[in-house]
């Protein structure tokens, strides 16, 4: 039985204006969230000096994180859903379009 999509997936050559400081993160972030159509319960985030940051959203359908590299212009990003799949997949091509990575890998988990 499967009871959600898992994506884990790697980011490189991103600019690294997108991905150094917390806000613009948790703007970019937070605005795939919604867009996805997911269920914000709450959000955490942390900027490293001097560049660099770490956020997790937890969402009703389980949580969306993210780990940014700005020197090696690299994202690493995990989104966890149950429920309705295509938003898992809607939220990774949302992020592919902000983050604007010049190549990506990516696993895509059924989870269950």
């Amino acid at each position: 039985m499967i009871v959600g999509k898992h994506i884990i997936a790697e980011l490189y050559g991103v600019p690294k204006e997108l991905i150094s400081y917390e806000k613009t993160v948790r703007d970019i972030v937070e605005e795939v969230v919604d867009a996805a159509g997911l269920t914000k319960v709450g959000s955490v985030y942390k900027q490293f000096n001097p560049h660099g940051v770490t956020g997790i959203v937890l969402i009703a359908e389980s949580h969306v994180s993210i780990h940014t590299w700005p020197e090696y212009e690299m994202v690493n990003l995990d989104i966890f859903t149950c429920g309705d799949i295509k938003k898992t997949e809607r939220a990774f091509e949302l992020f592919l379009e902000r983050f604007k990575p010049k190549e990506y890998r990516h696993y895509v988990l059924d989870r269950g």
